[in-house]
């Protein structure tokens, strides 16, 4: 059993499990001639069949156990060795529930900072004891499996990627472009090796006689085909054109084993992200630049909003993966102009063009109080700590006119934007790290519902006001912002670009995680060995 990379969340639970081979004196999985039991047979199926959840069947030594209960069945085992199998199987079934249910990586390595409490941790350990008690083993592996909404979705997608791999749509490569782009009407080689592609992925209608699409491949880029591909872009966060472009191109060249794999890591992120406990919930796709707002109520899940979002640039200003709860709304609020931005732009430009402070409606606030003289004396208090930059309620300021407030370290909060034409890009990684939120009145009225004297009139009300107005939620709503690349909606896959690198950095630690011999972690465990995390 390999706990070289336990997540924190599960390690003190599996821990206890490692246990001097005395302890197993009444073995669980064999009969007393040490031949083993159906619910053996069953837990090694779960082993070997843990592919099927985006998990690796080597971690767990599936085809090791397998053999090992064939040779057992054949011709049984003595004391000794019937409970060494049984500590083994123990170990490995343990580990392969708790990874099933938690995740193999603790979400902290790749700073995906999640509070685990708001998602309850069930004993699987007691749960496989009870089940193995009472002859209904399956039972463990159900409380095992995670409870998010669209995992289930995910790990048929992930069956139907694989299935997909040797499609002979993806032989070979589709050919280059002719010229820069295609556009509706053009004449390409490509387009009967695209419209098979099309025809497997669910975008196009495949023919009526049965025919394959590259046996009547059209001349030119057909009606049919560009709105084919239109959803193709769609599902995968792409200009939704029907132009096929450089990105369009490389997205379809992509094949299918690597979005299953694509998918698997999703699965794995689900295994961590704390899900809906109380009546509502708001969550942040950040790959998706999107916002949805949840309500739960009688065991069921309704989605009530959903909308564009902007966030943190990619390159340097990328928006923090945590959870917390919003507890206040500010109306019409001032900007505090961070002091890592006051340093790098604001004081700058300001240098360059003193008059730029007025135009933006901006001021200084120090220990003295508000001053709009720019002097080089203000600025250099600015960058010493001693004043800070604000910019004063109205139409210019960034935050729009109202923010939604989630008290963290990291001072990020959902708020409107002075320009909301950004909300019509297909690729919106363009704030400080804050999201901006394209309908900023819905959002208000899902946070306040609870009271209904916040109608729409009094919110745009409050959001027109020359100064700030305060508003603390009767209940506070958490916060989720997550990075999912692979997301099912109305039943067909939306797959999105891995903008800050977290399913690259995923992978890679998952493999160290695999790394490892099964034989080499097993004798390991038998001497009482833990190796580091």
């Amino acid at each position: 059993m390999n706990l070289r990379l336990l997540t924190h969340h599960t390690a003190p639970l599996l821990l206890a499990a490692w246990m001097p081979l005395a302890a197993w004196a009444n073995p669980s999985w064999l009969t007393a001639d040490g031949r083993p039991l159906p619910a053996a047979h069953e837990a090694v199926r779960w082993l070997n069949e843990a592919a099927a959840d985006g998990l690796e069947p080597a971690d767990y030594g599936a085809q090791h156990l397998s053999d090992a209960l064939a040779a057992a069945a054949a011709r049984g085992l003595d004391a000794a060795s019937a409970v060494a199998l049984d500590q083994e199987l123990t170990q490995a079934v343990e580990r392969y529930l708790y990874e099933l249910h938690g995740g193999r990586i603790d979400p902290a390595r790749l700073n995906e900072r999640y509070d685990h409490s708001r998602r309850p941790q069930p004993d699987l350990r007691a749960a496989l004891q009870t089940a193995l008690a009472d002859g209904q083993i399956q039972q463990a592996r159900d409380a095992a499996i995670p409870r998010v909404p669209m995992y289930p979705a995910l790990r048929a997608l992930l069956a139907q990627y694989r299935a997909m791999g040797a499609h002979p749509a993806w032989a070979q490569p589709l050919p280059a472009l002719p010229g820069r782009k295609l556009t509706p009407g053009q004449p390409w080689e490509g387009l009967g090796v695209l419209a098979e592609r099309l025809v497997a992925l669910g975008d196009l209608p495949p023919q009526p006689t049965g025919e394959p699409p590259a046996a009547s491949a059209p001349a030119q880029y057909p009606p049919a085909l560009v709105e084919a591909v239109t959803a193709f872009q769609r599902r995968h966060g792409l200009e939704a054109d029907g132009v096929l472009g450089a990105t369009t191109l490389a997205a379809l060249n992509v094949p299918p084993a690597a979005r299953a794999e694509q998918i698997a890591l999703q699965m794995e992120r689900l295994r961590w992200t704390p899900v809906l406990q109380g009546p509502r919930m708001i969550a942040v796709n950040v790959p998706e630049y999107r916002l949805r707002a949840y309500e739960y109520a009688g065991g069921r899940i309704t989605l009530r909003l959903s909308m564009a979002v902007i966030v943190g640039k990619a390159l340097d200003t990328r928006t923090p993966l945590f959870d917390e709860d919003m507890q206040s709304i500010e109306f019409s609020p001032y900007w505090n102009i961070p002091p890592s931005i006051a340093r790098s732009e604001t004081v700058p430009r300001l240098r360059r063009d003193p008059g730029y402070l007025a135009r933006q409606g901006m001021e200084f606030v120090s220990a003295a109080g508000v001053s709009t003289d720019a002097t080089p004396e203000m600025l250099g208090a600015v960058l010493a700590g001693q004043a800070r930059i604000r910019q004063r309620p109205g139409p210019l300021n960034a935050l729009g006119d109202i923010k939604f407030v989630l008290p963290n370290n990291d001072n990020i909060y959902l708020h409107h934007t002075s320009a909301p034409t950004l909300f019509g890009r297909s690729r919106r990684d363009l704030s400080h790290g804050c999201v901006r939120v394209e309908e900023p009145v819905a959002l208000a009225q899902f946070v306040l519902q609870d009271d209904p004297t916040w109608t729409v009139e009094r919110i745009r009300a409050a959001m027109a006001q020359p100064k700030p107005v305060f508003v603390r939620l009767p209940h506070p709503v958490p916060v989720i912002i997550t990075h999912i690349t692979v997301v099912v909606q109305d039943g067909r896959p939306h797959f999105y670009g891995d903008l800050y690198g977290h399913d690259r950095k995923l992978a890679s630690l998952l493999r160290q995680h695999s790394a490892k011999p099964y034989d080499a972690v097993r004798a390991g465990s038998a001497a009482g060995v833990i190796g580091p995390k």
